[in-house]
Parts: structure tokens; C-alpha cells; sequence
């Protein structure tokens, strides 16, 4: 699955638009390595968002195209 939409569908990103900035300018990384928003993610990758001050690192449990509002929070879990 591509990075923008894992974090739409994940709820980590409200807007697939706006993960895709958020790539475009450097402030998501998968496994310590800049990402674009067309890598792909799979289960057990690293991925560190920036949001201004406060960087959040998630571990990526599961994959899915769709998931309902509360079985987004399993799809990861919150390192730090």
C-alpha cells in the first residue's frame, strides 16, 4: 500500500492531500529514510512524522485497503 493513503486510512493523516505534503516536504521517514508518498508500506516498518515540534515514530502492525473508525488504531502501534 502507498505510504499517503496508509496514513489516511490509518488516521495518523486526516487527508490523503495532506500526507502527500507532508511527504513532498521531507517530514515522514520509513525505516530512517526520507519517503516519498508513493513507497510502499508493509507490516513492521518504521515511520516518523514531524508534525511541527512533535515527531510521532509508529511501528505498522497490519495492512488494509479499508478499515471502520476504531480498528484504525490497530493497524499501528505508537513507539514514541
Amino acid at each position: 500500500m502507498r505510504l499517503d493513503k496508509f496514513l489516511k486510512v490509518s488516521r495518523l493523516i486526516k487527508r490523503r492531500t495532506v500526507a502527500n505534503e507532508a511527504c513532498d516536504a521531507g517530514r515522514v521517514k520509513i525505516n530512517d529514510r526520507d519517503a516519498k508518498a508513493s513507497a510502499a508500506v508493509k507490516a513492521g516498518d518504521i515511520i516518523e512524522i514531524s508534525f511541527g515540534t512533535k515527531p510521532l515514530k509508529v511501528r505498522v502492525l497490519n495492512v488494509a485497503e479499508t478499515v471502520k473508525k476504531e480498528e484504525a488504531k490497530d493497524m499501528y502501534e505508537v513507539l514514541s
